[in-house]
């Protein structure tokens, strides 16, 4: 079946072709869904709530661009929305701080051990830290979809790097042994 029959099906809420969909993205989708929670079960559930709002919202894709594009900005908006809702981005001080470059040597950390220590990062740090160094989104993209200033999306990132660096640079001291 192509992608245009699957999605004039599940537009007609064709169950069949709603977990054909499912099956052709889940797994793109889930790994964005990891990158903006703070758990596996987390990422679960904003997987779920992003396939429930592709679902009643397919009929809204117009087939301009890609679908898995199109899909990929409901998933990070369902992760966003979440952390909108408890007032994660609420900011008091927005003192701009030193922008920090990250320096990593591909053999020295393992994949899992960055994936980990992003994930341990402040919602709204780990939030801009995401959606600007490994989706491409601007400090005035972030601003608009998180609700906060161009200046506080610079900040948090600059934080972001910081904690990464410093996490970093105590992993490269600790013994191979002890490492993940």
């Amino acid at each position: 079946m192509s992608l245009d029959q699957l999605i004039k099906r599940c537009n007609k809420n064709d169950a069949q072709a709603q977990g054909q969909l499912y099956k052709l993205y889940a797994n793109k989708l889930f790994s964005i869904c990891l990158k903006y929670s703070r758990n596996y079960a987390e990422a679960e559930d904003n997987l779920q709530d992003a396939f429930i709002t592709i679902f009643k919202k397919i009929h809204q894709f117009k087939n301009q661009g890609s679908l898995e594009g199109w899909m990929k900005r409901i998933t990070i908006n369902t992760a966003l929305q979440r952390y909108r809702s408890v007032g994660v981005f609420d900011i008091i001080n927005e003192e701009q701080i030193e922008d920090v470059k990250v320096e990593i040597d591909d053999d020295a950390i393992h994949i899992d051990y960055l994936l980990s220590i992003i994930q341990e990062l402040p919602d709204r740090y780990r939030l801009v830290f995401n959606l600007y160094a490994l989706d491409d989104y601007s400090h005035k993209e972030i601003a608009g979809l998180l609700n906060i200033s161009i200046g506080t999306s610079k900040s948090n990132l600059a934080r972001a790097r910081m904690i990464l660096k410093e996490k970093i640079e105590h992993y490269k001291a600790t013994p191979k042994s002890q490492q993940l």
